[in-house]
């Protein structure tokens, strides 16, 4: 495996929708690591690795890419360059405070939404093969309780522990309970039933001093603000749709763009409102798969194998490109169409496991992944 170092200096001459919270640690099965935050962004659809991260060093980009390919990257190296919609990750890049992971995925090959969805949340075996996420289990290996802001708990928070759900109601005229009416049946019950019923007031309470607009960029910084507070929620997930431009996907701009334009302001969002917080913070993307080497016949891609991770948060220490680069030759494509995943992603979802929340390598391979081996990539991208 390649991890490709910068100093903020030679970077710099280089460069010139939903929410789900989990909440408050106790003690767990950690090492001797400070508590972290992480925060997993989800772009659903299949985003494009080889626009996002255009590895302009290959000599077959140019000719596999001759619609899409990018007009004005910005240069990470002489190999790798960002979509210049990245804009601010590229400063974070800059500060060494961002990584990315390349020729990566879920070792899933079906290229089915549904599936792939499911893989990368769920972290099993396989698609559909367990009712739990990888992020609820790590969460339950740390003792820790969760918290979703959303009307349905996505699947990768799901865990053994309990849940509670909140979403922010911004529907004109919506009715709710009226909170004396809650105290009053609260008063009413006893044990359970009483502390279900204070559960319900505190929601009502929580909704009527919240004012947040349910796009992804209010929702990061909100999530941002939350996890920054003492007792706070460690963990985030956020959801980025509409990745899948099988049609017009565009080059500097256009579609694919517009939607890596959104992933960038979510990040920054993330940073505003984590404060002082950003220092103790990962956040890393997910998506289900990456989209065909070649242009097709509507000047879109399709559904691919390999694409690219984005990581950002004050824990990266040195920013990176880290790669076993397979090649985009004709010889080296998967099934002669897609960019080949030559890293696991799971790999680097437990080394931020591992970063963030303290727990053993060894107990994220067989707990949170449910395997029996799984690569440690924990020193190429944090140390």
């Amino acid at each position: 495996m390649t991890k490709v170092e910068m100093t903020r200096r030679e970077f710099l001459k280089l460069t010139g929708a939903s929410l789900f919270l989990s909440a408050v640690p106790v003690s767990g099965f950690t090492k001797d690591l400070p508590q972290g935050n992480i925060s997993v962004i989800l772009l659903q659809g299949g985003m494009d690795g080889l626009t996002a991260v255009p590895p302009i060093g290959d000599p077959a980009l140019a000719s596999l890419r001759q619609e899409i390919g990018l007009s004005n990257p910005i240069k990470i190296n002489p190999f790798f360059g960002l979509h210049p919609k990245l804009q601010y990750f590229s400063k974070l890049m800059a500060k060494g405070e961002a990584s990315v992971v390349h020729a990566t995925s879920f070792p899933y090959t079906k290229r089915s939404h549904f599936e792939g969805q499911n893989y990368m949340q769920g972290g099993g075996s396989g698609p559909f093969s367990t009712t739990t996420g990888w992020l609820g289990r790590a969460l339950d290996l740390a003792l820790l309780p969760g918290r979703a802001m959303s009307l349905e708990l996505p699947l990768i928070l799901r865990g053994s522990l309990d849940v509670d759900n909140f979403y922010p109601a911004r529907v004109s005229g919506s009715s709710k309970p009226e909170k004396w009416l809650i105290e009053q049946i609260t008063m009413a019950h006893q044990a359970e039933e009483a502390k279900a019923f204070a559960a319900v007031g505190q929601k009502v309470a929580d909704q009527e001093k919240s004012n947040i607009p349910r796009d992804p960029v209010s929702l990061a910084q909100y999530a941002g603000e939350q996890m920054s507070k003492k007792g706070g929620p460690v963990a985030s997930v956020i959801r980025v749709n509409q990745f899948d431009t099988h049609a017009l996907q565009g080059a500097d701009d256009g579609n694919h763009g517009d939607r890596l334009e959104l992933l960038d302001e979510v990040i920054k969002a993330y940073r505003k409102g984590l404060g002082n917080a950003w220092n103790n913070s990962i956040i890393l993307t997910l998506t289900e798969f990456g989209r065909t080497a070649s242009v097709n016949g509507t000047s879109g891609t399709d559904h691919g194998y390999g694409s690219v991770g984005l990581l950002a948060g004050g824990l990266i220490n040195k920013s990176r490109i880290i790669s076993e680069w397979p090649g985009l030759g004709s010889a080296d494509l998967f099934e002669d169409r897609d960019l080949y995943a030559s890293i696991d992603y799971r790999s680097v979802c437990a080394a931020c496991i591992e970063r963030a929340l303290g727990l053993d390598h060894d107990l994220i391979t067989q707990k949170v992944f449910l395997t029996s081996k799984l690569k440690r990539t924990y020193d190429y991208i944090f140390s």
